[in-house]
């Protein structure tokens, strides 16, 4: 069965995760949030909260 021969897919396969893994994670750390979550924080709410009782 040739699907169990590792020789052919093998290195293809560790070639490609060695690419992703060296590549991908610094292009996606180098983005930046257009809304600083940190920044927000201090801030109150400005809504109300919601009260569940019945009237």
């Amino acid at each position: 069965m040739p699907q169990l021969n590792p020789t052919p897919w093998l290195p293809i396969f560790v070639l490609t995760w060695t690419i992703l893994l060296t590549i991908v994670p610094p292009k996606v750390l180098a983005h930046t949030l257009p809304n600083d979550p940190t920044a927000q924080s201090a801030e109150t709410p400005k809504t109300d909260p919601w009260d569940w009782s019945c009237p």
